[in-house]
């Protein structure tokens, strides 16, 4: 397979031909939006119908390009309707779409294959359809392995919409109820290291980890009941506005989560599969955690995601009922395996490391030159652009924010909005 299958396709994008959104998606959309409802923030923002994709490159109904710089959403980082994955997909629905939790030829190799590009002894797993159902799984997992019940996550954070996913993040968000009434029982939250935003600074004013580890440890002291399974968090924060932390914050919470006999579970559901130039974004800081889950691009667009914990837990995932109806089918593996195949063999987390140093140039000289940029932040292809209507106050300026992603859109750059943050994810195949 050709590294540069996908450039045929980009040439010369974006191409505007109407008004966007255009008159064929403003009637699909208000036909489709007679029957669907619950739509995300930034279909509200900005209603087009796309066709089709093909690497970088999203083609709407109305025959406009865009240059895709959110991968569907951090999802399809390595193009859209690679030609490996694709033909590996279409391999096994016309071969044998499921069977159930039965092993096949291709179930086999994908095991293989992620114990082989995963750190330390994270080597026990188990595949799901959806984010939501493998943090689910990972939360009963660290029940079981511990024999504890309680769990400590993050301002901010992001891990799912059923039960215990939402009660490990933000309930309430905007205009949006639904998160509610309360948060399930034994759920607790803490800051989390913002560099940009410290809760705990020195006395030179710069972030203090160390305030961090302090204060988790005297609120798991203070405020849980001593059962705590699992500290739960994103090693970058996604939907709260790809926040790097420090480098030396998940060294020291490895030790505090050890020192006080506490699983520390990494969801890397939107930084896994070298998003941030490497396998897990955790391998940036040589901390290897008891829990993993992966999804989003882990099959490039199928809905395939896993949960990984280390050998000695395996046999917790017996405990816990771990299968489902439609986790690790034969498309769904075929998908996975073919992604971390093609990582390999279009040195993708080479590219990422690269093509990012490059991009967080270009963003740093952005925000020296405009008054509104606040931040930047960036590793890898995970990037955002905090706005602010002012630099010393730094007061969040969400009407910029919507502004900017609406009129990017208009000149053919699809992205994605978090309120004042603009969230930048582009294909890793970018060069």
């Amino acid at each position: 397979m050709a590294k540069d299958w996908w450039k045929e396709s980009a040439k010369d994008i974006p191409i505007v031909k109407t008004d966007i959104p255009g008159p064929e998606s403003k009637r699909m959309h208000a036909s489709t939006t007679r029957y669907f409802h619950g739509l995300s923030s930034q279909v509200k923002l900005f209603p087009v119908c796309f066709s089709e994709g093909h690497g970088i490159m999203l083609k709407d109904v109305d025959g406009n390009k865009f240059l895709d710089f959110s991968s569907g959403i951090y999802v399809t980082s390595l193009g859209h309707c690679h030609p490996k994955i694709s033909e590996a997909v279409a391999h096994w629905a016309k071969r044998l779409m499921n069977a159930h939790d039965f092993t096949t030829p291709v179930k086999e190799k994908l095991c293989e294959k992620l114990a082989e590009v995963l750190p330390g002894k994270l080597n026990a797993m188990q595949f799901y359809s959806d984010g939501t159902s493998a943090v689910e799984a990972a939360i009963r997992a660290a029940r079981a392995i511990t024999g504890k019940h309680e769990f400590i996550s993050c301002f901010r954070d992001f891990h799912g919409k059923s039960q215990a996913a939402v009660s490990c993040a933000q309930m309430l968000r905007g205009d949006v109820f639904s998160y509610g009434p309360t948060r399930a029982p034994g759920f607790y939250m803490v800051p989390r290291p913002n560099p940009y935003h410290p809760h705990f600074k020195k006395p030179d004013g710069s972030i203090d980890t160390d305030g961090y580890i302090s204060f988790f440890k005297e609120f798991i002291t203070e405020s849980t009941v001593g059962n705590v399974a699992a500290f739960v968090l994103e090693p970058i924060q996604g939907w709260g506005g790809s926040i790097v932390p420090p480098d030396d914050f998940f060294p020291k919470l490895r030790k505090l989560c050890d020192d006080m006999g506490i699983l520390l579970y990494a969801d890397e559901i939107l930084t896994g599969m070298g998003r941030t130039g490497e396998w897990m974004a955790m391998n940036h800081w040589d901390v290897v955690p008891d829990i993993v889950t992966f999804g989003k691009s882990f099959g490039n667009g199928f809905p395939v995601t896993a949960m990984v914990v280390s050998e000695e837990n395996a046999e917790a995932l017996d405990k816990i009922s771990a299968s489902s109806s439609y986790g690790g089918n034969p498309m769904a593996c075929a998908a996975a395996l073919a992604s971390i195949e093609v990582i390999e063999e279009e040195d993708i987390l080479e590219n990422v490391r690269t093509v990012g140093a490059f991009i967080k140039k270009r963003m740093e000289e952005i925000k020296e030159n405009h008054p509104i940029v606040g931040d930047i932040k960036a590793k890898g292809f995970l990037l955002g652009m905090e706005l602010v209507k002012d630099k010393q106050s730094k007061e969040p300026f969400a009407e910029a924010g919507k502004l900017v992603y609406q009129k990017a859109f208009r000149k053919g750059l699809a992205w994605i909005p978090a309120g004042h943050i603009l969230r930048m994810s582009p294909p890793l195949i970018m060069d």
